[in-house]
């Protein structure tokens, strides 16, 4: 299953080799206080799940309507209450309105990427993106910072995902399944491809050449960190396909009718079905994407008909399984899009446009407090309330700071330039109070 295309064709830049990293890490003074204060609470979660909205979702339309703005502004879409009062969302959102209590609501968060590549490149790292460098994405600098079982992918994107390994190396790439599971089937692992068009025969085959190769290119080779990583994928890959644990993590056949009922049959419910599986078996990270989102035309109809629905059904369904299987306080789950839309309606095409300005997120787990929003809109939902409002950054921050990794800590190349894991963000307090 291939990415939805959005408007721009998601602009890819190639793979950029920085060489070896560093051993040292810094942290700020202020984080340091901040947590030995007890004024940021967090670092419960063991893993991690990222879902990405393909596309940019309408703030306006989802999470932060403004039924009392103008008819330049305002959807055909009416507020509900959701099981926290005071807080209202999507009438399209009926099951997410009975968990609100399990999730926080970001609104105002704001960027200045309006394209969307460059967007996806922003909030799948937490980092604005740079032309001389790669930043990594989350799953790889997790699978870095915590090792995890070495019978299991430690970084799983189902279908597929735009985050990179960036300078951390191919060694910490995602794996991606390239397919959706179906409902009641088991899920082959034969089937996942790595990052970058690998397969694993591909790999295969480059391990079987190495061992090959002339002794005398021996040293080169092991200091070569693209065929190290391919090394290690291979690993990875003969772990996925032999080990009994590994297909049991992947073989959503096996889950209780009790947790099946809580998902629908779509492919993305499905997906989210196999991620609480697969963390629930000691995966680090699993990246979701759900696309379709670029609703640059007839965005209502698509959204009421397909987007919404199966976002609440999949969303909904993860958090309650989760919950259910006691798995929320040591599970971060992160969602987003690249952007959000434009506030006011382009109505020739009935629809919205492109918007970093203003847009929402959502945070949950790993000592995340469930039941409250955070940031807010100005009247129109076109930029933050106040000054700032929050960045993707601080949310990348945060998001680290869950699964007590220091964003602040710092990477090396081989030139001795320190990179590190977050540059400008800050911890949200508010988040873990």
């Amino acid at each position: 299953m291939a990415f939805t295309r959005t408007c721009d064709g998601f602009g890819r830049r190639d793979f950029l080799k920085v060489g070896a990293l560093g051993t040292a890490g810094l942290s700020l003074s202020s984080y340091l206080r901040m947590s030995e204060a007890g004024e940021v609470k967090g670092g419960k979660a063991k893993s991690a799940i990222f879902i990405n909205l393909a596309g940019g979702p309408s703030h306006m339309d989802s999470f932060d309507l403004k039924p009392e703005s103008g008819d330049d502004y305002r959807g055909d879409f009416k507020p509900i209450d959701t099981n926290v009062p005071g807080i209202q969302i999507s009438e399209h959102l009926p099951k997410l309105a009975q968990c609100q209590d399990l999730y926080t609501i970001l609104r105002g968060v704001s960027h200045t990427n309006g394209d969307h590549g460059r967007g996806t490149e922003y909030v799948v790292t937490g980092n604005r993106p740079l032309p001389s460098l790669e930043y990594p994405g989350y799953g790889s600098v997790v699978s870095e910072r915590l090792k995890g079982d070495r019978e299991l992918p430690p970084f799983v994107a189902i279908p597929n995902t735009s985050a990179k390994s960036g300078f951390l190396g191919v060694q910490f790439a995602p794996l991606n399944t390239g397919s959706t599971p179906k409902p009641g089937e088991k899920f082959t692992v034969r089937g996942i491809r790595l990052a970058n068009g690998l397969t694993i025969e591909d790999v295969e085959k480059r391990k079987n050449l190495l061992r090959e190769l002339d002794t005398t290119f021996s040293e080169v080779e092991k200091s070569n960190q693209l065929l190290e990583g391919l090394d290690k994928f291979g690993q990875q890959a003969h772990y996925m396909i032999t080990s009994e644990k590994s297909r049991q993590a992947f073989d959503i056949s096996q889950e209780s009718p009790e947790i099946t009922k809580l998902f629908g049959e779509t492919g993305f419910s499905q997906s989210c079905l196999l991620a609480s599986r697969l963390v629930e078996s000691g995966v680090r990270f699993v990246t979701v994407t759900l696309g379709g989102w670029d609703t640059h035309n007839d965005n209502w109809n698509n959204l009421k008909s397909k987007n919404l629905p199966t976002l609440d059904g999949g969303l909904s369904g993860l958090l309650r399984a989760l919950q259910m299987k006691g798995l929320l306080e040591s599970t971060a789950v992160y969602v987003t899009g690249e952007f959000g839309r434009t506030p006011k309606i382009n109505k020739t095409r009935g629809g919205r446009d492109h918007y970093p300005r203003c847009m929402f997120m959502l945070m949950a787990g790993g000592g995340v407090r469930g039941g409250q929003v955070l940031g807010e809109s100005n009247d129109n939902a076109t930029l933050p309330k106040d000054e700032k409002g929050f960045s993707p950054d601080d949310v990348a921050a945060s998001f680290y700071h869950t699964l007590g990794i220091d964003h602040t800590y710092e990477y090396h190349t081989n030139t001795g330039r320190p990179i590190m894991i977050v540059r400008d963000g800050k911890v949200i307090p508010q988040l873990f109070g």
